[in-house]
């Protein structure tokens, strides 16, 4: 009996995870209650129950003295019974607690087993359960009953019957941790996320950062053939993703952060944190975007208010005629063309007040070829 007690309690360790010797602390503790109702003792401060770790013999002491022929009858055993499992319950819960503490930050996975008051329960390996509240769900989301789910781990709290697992479904860091899953790039930290905004439902963009110059940071986020972003978005259930390119150049970010649309012109409030973005009249809804989505969430990714404007009445005499006075710049290619219209270059005038610092940290141009940029403007501008 006392070597299928210790087969007993390793089994219980191997299966719960429990370390062996709390359980054996939790038995001899049981032992102690039995042994008073067997001997009638009114306290239980001078006995104690020794159980040897090697052959499970069960020693009982009254006063260090051992007690012999102990009988220990059927209402003690059943105390010694309910206190170990009162006892093994709470090594549990604690075993689970600390697996879930260390999981905070991180995504789990799960599946839906029930719906109450807006909650959604989450089953987690079978071992616990987890809750995503109605206000960390995402409105447009739906789940059945036995939907494998995937959430945020928001919190963990430790309440007196067992741990409640606080889920997420909303939560922005939930964006980055699914890229983590899905980028090896960005799970090795060669790819950073930089900022992230996000609509839960409907959109998020994001800016990322290669530190290698021979990794393309927005093509190791998309993926070949987008299959990488189509599986985020897949488990987003449709929501949209943008993935820009960051820089340090305000300009050339502003204009990244703001795409698909075609910025004309930035005018530039450092102090204020504001710009000011010029777009031709036909960019203009897709700048603001569907009740101003995508300038709200440019915003919030940049840091800076943006302003949206048009100039409808020039569009046909005044921003042709600059752009092909761009175009007549000796040494500028399409290319180089494409990248000063998209940092807001786009007129003589702003590359004739631009510094060659600035514009050289545009990627493809230097300082060099900023410097003649900006010389051969200044001469076409005294030419017009």
């Amino acid at each position: 009996m006392n070597s299928e007690l210790i087969s007993i309690l390793e089994h219980l360790e191997r299966e719960k995870g429990i370390d062996k010797e709390i359980l054996l602390a939790a038995v001899e503790t049981a032992m102690v209650s039995a042994v008073k109702k067997s001997i009638g003792a009114k306290d239980t401060q001078d006995i104690r129950v020794e159980i040897d770790r090697t052959t499970g013999k069960i020693s009982a002491f009254s006063a260090n003295k051992e007690i012999k022929s102990l009988d220990f009858g059927r209402i003690a055993a059943q105390t010694a019974r309910q206190v170990m499992i009162q006892r093994i319950r709470e090594a549990e819960k604690e075993v689970i607690y600390q697996e879930f503490i260390a999981k905070v930050g991180s995504i789990v996975s799960g599946s839906v087993y029930r719906f109450e008051k807006g909650n959604i329960g989450v089953d987690l390996f079978g071992k616990t359960e987890g809750i995503i509240p109605r206000r960390e769900q995402v409105p447009k989301e739906e789940f059945r009953l036995g939907d494998r789910i995937r959430a945020y781990v928001l919190e963990v709290r430790k309440e007196s019957r067992s741990s409640q697992i606080i889920l997420s479904r909303r939560h922005p860091n939930m964006i980055k941790k699914l890229f983590e899953l899905e980028v090896p790039e960005v799970f090795e930290g060669v790819v950073e996320i930089k900022f992230l905004s996000r609509e839960p439902g409907e959109r998020t963009k994001i800016a990322v950062w290669s530190k290698d110059e021979k990794v393309d940071c927005v093509g190791a986020c998309v993926g070949i053939r987008g299959s990488r972003v189509k599986n985020i978005v897949s488990e987003l259930q449709g929501e949209k993703i943008d993935i820009v390119r960051w820089s340090d150049n305000i300009r050339e970010y502003i204009a990244a952060a703001l795409s698909p649309a075609k910025i004309s012109e930035i005018k530039l409030d450092k102090e204020k944190q504001h710009a000011e973005i010029i777009v031709v009249e036909d960019q203009l809804s897709l700048a603001i975007g569907k009740h101003g989505q995508n300038v709200r969430l440019a915003s919030k990714l940049v840091g800076w208010e943006l302003d949206i404007r048009t100039r409808p009445e020039e569009k046909e005499e005044i921003h042709p005629k600059e752009e092909q006075s761009i175009a007549n710049i000796h040494g500028v290619g399409e290319k180089i063309l494409s990248l000063l219209v998209e940092s807001g270059f786009s007129t003589l005038e702003s590359l004739n007040s631009a510094d060659a610092e600035t514009l050289g940290k545009i990627k493809g141009i230097g300082l060099k070829k900023a410097e003649k940029i900006i010389k051969e403007a200044k001469k076409l501008l005294k030419t017009k």
